[in-house]
């Protein structure tokens, strides 16, 4: 390899760019499949709810769902807005 060669600019291959993109989007959706039918329920609920003690939009919070042979796991992250400081 040549010094030059650091300086070029290559385009990336839009081919293996899409096949990338394509391997995200199954295993996301595979991931997907994989958790219970009423993850998107319990997360709107979990909105309400939490929405009456302090105003949150529904991008501040996320559910994971993972299993093995030996547990299931519930995840909820939220993001909470920042309190003034008195």
């Amino acid at each position: 390899m040549s010094l030059l060669d650091y300086f070029k600019t290559t385009k990336p291959n839009s081919a293996k760019l899409a096949k990338e993109r394509l391997r995200i989007l199954v295993a996301h959706e595979r991931s997907a499949r994989n958790q219970p039918s009423y993850l998107p329920e319990l997360q709107k609920e979990l909105l309400k709810v939490i929405q009456k003690y302090i105003q949150i939009d529904l991008n501040d919070v996320s559910v994971t769902f993972d299993s093995d042979d030996e547990q299931e796991t519930l995840e909820l992250n939220i993001v909470l807005p920042e309190q003034p400081q008195s």
